[in-house]
């Protein structure tokens, strides 16, 4: 999300901002791409399934898609400087909590703490960057911002893995302490003062209705995967609440003059069109995420260390071609970019579908993982630039926030998706738990139906990037005038 500042000093050494703000959003991204690799460990430290673990997961990403759209409203009122501080605190201190957790609901918890103040470390990052540098030095130092894009997804499942592997999953957590006070001293010294604003007006009452009514409708999936029955009051009363304020939201949105999310901004058709085809992604390619190290370690027999280390090839040509993708979407029409982008990763998600079992070969996976991470990271930031681009001046800070919000909850929905499909499917009474229990040569047994477990919840992803295909077909073929 870009909060669109007024007009304020250049800073003469604004590349040393930009740098410090990368160390911020890698200890950020770190902390995201660990964990997936941590939920096979996590079930065993809390002994419990699946359903339950994924929280730490989407609890993060549902608290990080609802603090957004307040951004704008604490810039102004507490000034960017002061609030990117208080995020990075509030992020460590959340950090060292979850290492402290005690049980599965604390952790899930100081999760969402974690959550909460992490996703304001983008917009307000990116603020600060406008305000420092000026609209002509932008983009080549937001290219700058994108390595943490980068690093994080590559560092953090194999830190991750070792410090799971050889200290304790809590040092997972407890690696920020260090990272947060190096970023709040460099800050301190590096990131210009500003005064805060006055701010608009904030929509405490949409916030109320969106937040809950998120939390309650992925609760109720979940609940539903446990119960396998759809009519059961455990799973109807959250998922009709969660519709319900869902519903009171949307239409709250479309009638109050400054509402928490301007959804008016998706009537623009190359918007709506960008918004279908990103939520559709997002939730198939992010949801599988937490399935890959799963694999590896459940039935592989791997170390969260290989884990992490087998799922490079993603990580790296998602960052790579994300570079470029950034480049060649300013030349080549979105309705023609876009469509082939998204068959890259479609490609790369059945071929590795087809091969998954037991004994797939990793040279193989990892061709197949090349695929996918390049389509992925070719696809996310050009629909983004697609979107936001149709849109006036004045919509535009809308409009990012807007998808910012569908991203993030794509990706929830997805992880809840994946994970409850999977223990439904998992072949042992019992879930991911009990498998913890069996001796080696029972695995080994049971490995072959593992796998496909694991190949049925994958056919979520390229039925869901499929879909996305559709929204894609209908963006403009043609480059837009100046």
């Amino acid at each position: 999300m870009l909060i669109e500042p007024k007009a304020a000093p250049v800073t003469r050494n604004p590349m040393r901002i930009a740098l410090v703000l990368v160390v911020g959003m890698i200890m950020a991204t770190l902390d995201q791409t660990i964990v997936n690799v941590a939920i096979n460990r996590l079930s065993a430290e809390f002994d419990t399934g699946l359903s339950t673990i994924q929280w730490v997961a989407t609890g993060y990403s549902l608290a990080l898609g609802a603090v957004v759209p307040t951004s704008a409203w604490l810039v102004g009122r507490f000034g960017a400087k002061r609030l990117y501080l208080a995020a990075v605190a509030a992020f460590a201190v959340g950090s060292v909590l979850a290492g402290s957790a005690w049980n599965i609901e604390s952790l899930i918890a100081f999760r969402v703490v974690q959550g909460a103040s992490g996703g304001l470390l983008m917009p307000v990052a990116m603020t600060i960057l406008l305000r420092a540098a000026g609209p002509e030095r932008l983009g080549q130092l937001m290219s700058t911002l994108g390595l943490a894009i980068l690093v994080g997804p590559l560092l953090g499942p194999v830190i991750g893995g070792y410090l799971i592997d050889e200290m304790s999953w809590r040092w997972m957590f407890f690696i920020n302490l260090p990272l947060g006070a190096l970023v709040l001293v460099l800050a301190a010294r590096v990131v210009p003062q500003d005064v805060p604003e006055p701010p608009r007006s904030l929509d405490v009452r949409g916030l109320l209705l969106m937040s809950p009514g998120l939390a309650l409708l992925i609760y109720g999936v979940t609940a539903a995967g446990e119960h396998a029955d759809f009519t059961s009051p455990a799973v109807l009363v959250p998922l009709l609440l969660g519709a319900g304020l869902i519903a009171a939201f949307v239409r709250r949105s479309l009638r109050v003059p400054v509402p928490l999310l301007d959804l008016r901004v998706l009537a623009n058709r190359t918007s709506g069109a960008s918004a279908a085809l990103l939520g559709l992604f997002a939730t198939g390619y992010f949801g599988s995420m937490l399935l890959l190290p799963l694999y590896f370690q459940v039935v592989r027999g791997e170390s969260a260390l290989v884990a992490g280390a087998l799922g490079i090839p993603m990580a790296l040509a998602s960052g790579i071609s994300m570079q470029v993708a950034g480049r060649l979407i300013d030349r080549i029409p979105p309705g023609r970019y876009l469509p082939a982008s998204i068959t890259v990763a479609l490609t790369g998600f059945v071929l590795f579908v087809l091969q998954l079992g037991a004994d797939a070969s990793y040279w193989a996976l990892g061709a197949t993982l090349l695929l996918m991470g390049a389509g992925g990271g070719g696809t996310m930031m050009p629909v983004l630039t697609t979107a936001t681009r149709s849109l006036s001046r004045e919509q535009q800070p809308a409009g990012s926030t807007v998808l910012n919000m569908i991203s993030t909850t794509a990706m929830a929905i997805g992880i809840a998706v994946s994970s409850v499909t999977l223990s439904a499917l998992l072949p042992v009474t019992g879930g991911l738990q009990a498998l913890h229990g069996l001796d080696p040569g029972a695995r080994a047994e049971l490995a072959p139906a593992l796998a496909e477990a694991f190949q049925y919840t994958y056919l979520i992803a390229p039925i869901m990037i499929a879909l996305a295909l559709v929204p894609a077909l209908l963006l403009p073929r043609r480059m837009p005038e100046d």
